[in-house]
């Protein structure tokens, strides 16, 4: 069974966004957590409320919160840990995984350990990412 740690801080920011966004109930809400590819290092995480489980994706309960994550996701997930941070910069979602090798300052795109090195020649790169 794969692991996902989801903060206590992470857990109630959540139910009071479900809560109060009108998602519904945190009963029948899920928070759905993937991985995609692209990114400035490779993949890039996710996050989403979502209301439907689909065949191959894994349920966990944590903090009085049902993470979903689907089967292609599952090895890039397993061992994470999900927080909720306020800083002068913003506040957000924050996803925190060991099993990265490199992460982009933006914090949500990163190269899996033993992917290999990125290119050093690509520099850094500009971009803007969701909230």
């Amino acid at each position: 069974m794969m692991q996902l740690a989801l903060s206590e801080t992470a857990s109630k920011k959540l139910k009071e966004l479900i809560e109060r966004g009108g998602a519904g109930d945190v009963q029948d809400t899920y928070l759905r957590v993937y991985v995609t590819g692209g990114g400035c290092s490779g993949f890039r995480y996710g996050m989403a409320l979502d209301k439907k489980v689909h065949e191959g994706d894994e349920v966990l309960q944590n903090n009085g919160i049902k993470v979903v994550v689907d089967s292609n996701s599952k090895e890039f997930i397993d061992g994470s840990s999900v927080d909720y941070v306020e800083t002068v910069a913003g506040s957000g979602f924050t996803i925190s995984n060991p099993n990265n090798w490199s992460t982009c300052g933006c914090g949500q795109s990163f190269n899996k350990k033993g992917e290999g090195a990125p290119d050093e020649a690509e520099g850094h790169h500009e971009h803007a990412h969701d909230a």
